[in-house]
């Protein structure tokens, strides 16, 4: 109980230093760039990672092999077999953590300032010189073949796979990562070697640190840590060409709740109207029980538990969409409630009051991220890879604030789409039927 009142009593005591937070950017003399954040006010440094690119970059007909290969990364580096890496980690009270997404490749550390040497030796074996033993490499492949026969039973997973094959087509994004059952099956070691290479090199990397270091101490761990990755990986693939034609796409799965995802067109972070955009977008359907999809398709008409919408910006392509589960009697009604409210705050905008109680939870809501290094050290981050400035912290609030209610509207008007709204149900849905072969 004291260490939880401790915990508490710290979140709080921080939360009026999350606008002040001051980033330093440094460059190391290997021509690695960096965010750092100084904190020494606890001996812990949180160190993040990112490559671009992600699973993207899995050559044609090797699907899931970047996914099995950050699986592996923590299976054994250097001299030590898996048992051997993971004994020494907790013995160091270190820990990494790799992952993957479409667009990225994750490696985060978390370390106590007096074992920063070891722990940066152990995490540079992995980056490095990962062993991909034949043994360890079976037993992820089965963990992740699991995965992908559990998803094919998920209907939520059935309509994501849908709904990414039908807009996205033979962009890497219109398959799942993990790959399928066929595709892992035949990856061999020189495959997940060569996704290695190709994935973690320095021409993408992207990197923060938040904690008890200093400049010279990061500069120093930077370059001894990856400068022997491979100096440039595999092409980047093109920008998504985007299949949004509206109408509905049917997957028929025996399951008591249908499943919707739906989405139109997006709108690019760098785009000037994006705050307007994302002020629009937590107004229409944004997480929030005050939402327009919320109090119109849950609270008046109680034809689900939750829905929500949201402005995805991703490498290669933007969609602003959401998602919704409902019985199978009723998708159809809540479909057409939705397409309503679109064409709704389309034609007619969002009101004043809407729009003040919209900036009174983005703007409050914001502070609760930066609860600690290792959050702060994935925000600074993420910044980084989204073009974002160091002083983002400190204006984002600002920009949100200089929205105003002709700003709102007039984006609704130009980037709401009825038209191109895409549905794709996963269920037995009463009196819905495919328009969209």
């Amino acid at each position: 109980m004291m260490r939880f009142v401790f915990a508490f009593a710290a979140f709080f005591a921080a939360m009026p230093a999350w606008a002040t937070i001051e980033i330093e950017e440094v460059t190391t003399p290997g021509g690695i760039d960096a965010w750092l954040v100084e904190d020494h006010s606890i001996p812990f440094v949180a160190l993040e990672l990112r490559f671009r690119g992600g699973a993207s970059l899995d050559p044609e007909g090797k699907r899931g092999v970047t996914n099995l290969m950050v699986g592996l990364l923590e299976e054994g580096a250097g001299d030590m077999d898996s048992r051997a890496f993971a004994r020494a980690t907790e013995a160091l009270a270190a820990s990494f953590r790799y992952d993957v997404s479409d667009d990225t490749l994750s490696v985060s550390a978390r370390f106590l300032t007096e074992n920063r040497d070891q722990a940066m030796t152990l995490l540079r074996k992995s980056l490095v010189n990962p062993r991909f033993d034949q043994d360890a490499i079976d037993r992820v492949r089965e963990q992740v073949n699991s995965g992908i026969r559990s998803s094919a039973k998920d209907p939520q997973d059935i309509a994501s796979t849908a709904f990414d094959a039908l807009v996205f087509g033979d962009h890497p994004y219109g398959s799942s990562l993990s790959g399928t059952l066929e595709s892992v099956a035949s990856l061999t070691r020189e495959d997940i070697v060569a996704a290695h290479q190709a994935s973690m090199t320095r021409d993408r990397l992207y990197v923060s640190a938040v904690g008890d270091i200093t400049r010279d101490e990061l500069v120093a761990l930077l370059d001894g840590l990856l400068l022997d990755l491979p100096a440039e990986g595999a092409p980047l693939p093109g920008v998504a060409d985007l299949n949004l034609p509206g109408g509905i796409q049917v997957v028929e799965f025996e399951t008591p709740q249908a499943v919707a995802v739906f989405a139109q067109p997006g709108i690019d972070q760098e785009h000037p109207d994006f705050f307007p955009a994302f002020v629009l977008n937590h107004i229409l359907g944004g997480g929030s029980f005050e939402s327009r999809l919320m109090h119109e398709v849950r609270e008046k008409r109680g034809l689900t538990y939750g829905i929500s919408s949201y402005l995805m910006d991703r490498d290669s392509a933007e969609l602003l969409m959401g998602g919704v589960a409902s019985a199978n009697d009723r998708i159809a009604e809540t479909i057409d409630v939705i397409r309503s409210e679109w064409a709704r705050m389309r034609d007619t905008g969002v009101t004043a009051e809407e729009l003040e109680n919209a900036k009174t939870f983005l703007t409050g809501a914001y502070p609760l991220r930066f609860d600690g290094n290792a959050p702060i050290a994935r925000i600074a981050v993420n910044m980084q890879m989204q073009g974002l400035s160091t002083d983002y912290i400190a204006n984002r609030n600002d920009m949100v604030n200089a929205v105003t209610l002709d700003d709102v509207n007039r984006v609704a008007q130009g980037l709401l789409d009825p038209s191109r709204l895409t549905f794709v149900v996963v269920g037995q849905p009463a009196g819905v039927t495919s328009s969209i072969n």
